[in-house]
């Protein structure tokens, strides 16, 4: 018998995790028109007319809204995007991120 000890090669993987997602959110103010309202989420957040108008809608009764979930970087800059269009315009439009739970 030899007197070579043996060992065992183990692949070592890394895990990958998900990368967090986070909330752009549409916060409700009393003085940016509807219209307007709706022209920003379809501009940015490439919805249609109808969906536009039912989260207009809901941020308009509830006090927000969320618009749609993106990586990290993607929702900041899309909300960044979107309130820098309503402040061109003279309006208070607000749009947040927050992380996804």
């Amino acid at each position: 018998m030899s007197d070579h000890a043996t060992s065992r090669r183990t692949k070592v993987r890394p895990k990958t995790e998900q990368p967090r997602l986070y909330k752009v959110i549409l916060v409700n103010d009393d003085y940016t028109p509807r219209e307007f309202v709706v022209t920003v989420l379809k501009a940015v957040f490439r919805m249609s007319e109808d969906q536009a108008h039912r989260v207009m809608i809901t941020a308009h009764q509830r006090g927000s809204c969320v618009v749609a979930v993106f990586a990290k970087d993607i929702a900041e800059s899309k909300a960044t995007e979107a309130t820098e269009l309503g402040k061109e315009a003279g309006y208070p439009l607000m749009f947040t991120t927050e992380p996804e739970e």
